[in-house]
């Protein structure tokens, strides 16, 4: 399949849906591996690919370091999803899964946290700007 914006955009568009549908069953202040785990369902629910704790190499000039970093949810192998539940989201989360997405090659990603009132106010979207030229 060819990757494009668009298709980007309506997979983001199922993620957040799932997201919010997770928020409203369970909503704020449980562990992050329960709204992964839930979300996880959610996103097969709707019919997406999702893939739970996907270890993703690093490479320290030219050669792969021993300890691997691993990212939360990755969904039909583009957007990669980083989840909280904390009170507070700090720069150091979007500087994470920047470089996440940046060592994984992946043009979006998400971050949330689900320990907010309205999901909405916890999601911050990420683009990799090497993917700008994607086709629409």
């Amino acid at each position: 399949m060819r990757i494009t914006k668009e298709y980007i955009k309506q997979v983001n568009y199922k993620i957040v849906g799932a997201a919010i549908e997770v928020h409203k069953q369970l909503g704020p202040g449980l562990l992050e591996s329960i709204y992964e785990e839930c979300l996880y369902e959610e996103l097969l629910m709707r019919g997406l690919h999702p893939q739970r704790q996907v270890n993703l190499p690093v490479l320290y000039k030219g050669r792969q370091v021993k300890n691997d970093l691993r990212i939360d949810l990755r969904v039909n192998d583009i957007i990669i999803l980083e989840l909280k539940s904390v009170n507070k989201m700090a720069p150091l989360f979007e500087a994470q899964l920047m470089t996440y997405m940046k060592l994984a090659e992946k043009p979006k990603g998400l971050l949330i946290n689900f320990n907010v009132t309205k999901l909405t106010d916890g999601i911050i979207p990420i683009v990799n700007k090497i993917f700008a030229n994607l086709p629409d």
